[in-house]
């Protein structure tokens, strides 16, 4: 005979089932994100700078290889499961090793054949910078502090942290990481996640997991729920009439903002940032709507635009 589960036995069952966190694996995380964004670079109105960022993003996987960052003491996770925290909040100050990574990486970049000349201006200028400087510069994406006058930094500086955030938080044990309020950040780094992505294949087939910008740990969250304010009413999916099926825009009535989602089921070579990057045609349309962008790609300084958001095709959550 079958026993009925009670709703808190299926949620028990639920975690056994399938992951609720999945750390990030440095050895292909950024290899697979280049070679996605070198795929949707083809054709595209913005490819010379998707092929910039392929070849950036080449760059963060040598780093990666190499780059030794400190172990997370005991007492900090001890600290982050008592307090239901994130294990290294980002405004902390990162891994010292992340101004090495950022030196390897603007050496690459300068050294890269047909470079176009404002990126090489960029590069240069943070070439020059010293360390302090580029410590206070960190702190200030980190936080969302930025003046609009260094967002022009912002992507190799941040490529240099993802490779360290990313490489502390792929050693962290999944079952040794708290769950953290509100549950829309992310509960290594608390960074707020870039879109939320639709796994298949192996246990997180079939579950949504939101992805983060930083670290690129994904955790779990229910579908048909608010990614930004955790509503489950108003949610709804909005995309590009004849576009890609397989990001859309998730917009939520209750926080009015959106954050997009990217579907494995429909696509399943989708890439969280590449993905993201690659479908700005729907972050210009939805600037026309009542919907601002929940987080931004660290990657990108998100300029705002007036194209109409008439050709939006709607769906019910």
């Amino acid at each position: 005979m079958q026993r009925i589960l009670q709703p808190g036995e299926i949620e028990s069952l639920d975690r056994i089932e399938f992951p609720r966190v999945r750390l990030p694996q440095p050895a292909v995380l950024f290899t697979e994100r280049a070679a996605r964004l070198r795929q949707k670079a083809d054709g595209h109105p913005i490819a010379d700078y998707l092929r910039f960022l392929a070849a950036l993003v080449d760059l963060q996987a040598q780093a990666a290889a190499t780059v030794a960052t400190q172990p997370v003491a005991e007492a900090v996770i001890a600290q982050s499961l008592d307090h239901g925290m994130p294990v290294l909040p980002a405004p902390l100050r990162p891994d010292p090793a992340w101004l090495g990574v950022l030196r390897q990486l603007l050496a690459g970049v300068l050294a890269l054949q047909d470079l176009p000349q404002a990126l090489r201006q960029n590069a240069q200028a943070l070439a020059a910078r010293g360390d302090a400087e580029l410590e206070a510069l960190a702190q200030a994406f980190l936080t969302d502090q930025a003046t609009p006058a260094e967002l022009a930094a912002q992507p190799l500086v941040m490529a240099a942290l993802q490779v360290v955030y990313a490489d502390i938080a792929s050693r962290l044990d999944t079952q040794r990481i708290a769950y953290v309020d509100p549950a829309s950040i992310c509960p290594v780094c608390g960074s707020a996640p870039v879109v939320s992505v639709l796994r298949i294949g192996g246990e997180a087939g079939g579950h949504r997991y939101l992805h983060c910008g930083l670290c690129a740990t994904e955790w779990h969250m229910v579908r048909v729920k608010c990614s930004h304010c955790e509503s489950t009413k108003g949610v709804r999916y909005q995309g590009i009439e004849g576009g890609d099926p397989a990001v859309l825009a998730e917009t939520c009535d209750e926080c009015h903002t959106y954050r997009k989602q990217v579907n494995q089921e429909k696509d399943p070579l989708v890439e969280p940032l590449a993905d993201d990057l690659a479908s700005l045609t729907l972050d210009l349309l939805m600037a026309d709507t009542a919907y601002a962008r929940a987080s931004g790609n660290p990657l990108l300084a998100l300029a705002s635009g007036e194209p109409s958001g008439e050709d939006l095709e709607t769906q019910d959550a």
